[in-house]
């Protein structure tokens, strides 16, 4: 007789990953700075070298809802599952 077993994980933590920052770079500079705590500065840095995961270790609802912003504000992101 052979017993199967269903797993159940909690949610998995998720990054956020800037992949462009697009036509209005200092409205996503902005708002990086005002969602991590970073300085403009280095909001700035980050916004330079892209692809950067912004935050990371996030449930999947705050990383989702963290894209959706920075698509408002003209910038290219995604989710992705943290390893």
């Amino acid at each position: 007789m052979s017993e199967s077993f269903l797993l159940v994980c909690d949610d998995l933590p998720h990054t956020v990953v800037l992949t462009d920052s697009g036509p209005r770079a200092i409205e996503v500079v902005k708002l990086l700075h005002r969602r991590t705590g970073l300085s403009l500065w280095h909001c700035k840095s980050l916004v330079s070298q892209l692809p950067a995961a912004i935050l990371e270790n996030l449930p999947e609802e705050v990383a989702t809802a963290m894209v959706d912003e920075l698509r408002e504000a003209g910038a290219d992101a995604h989710v992705q599952v943290s390893e």
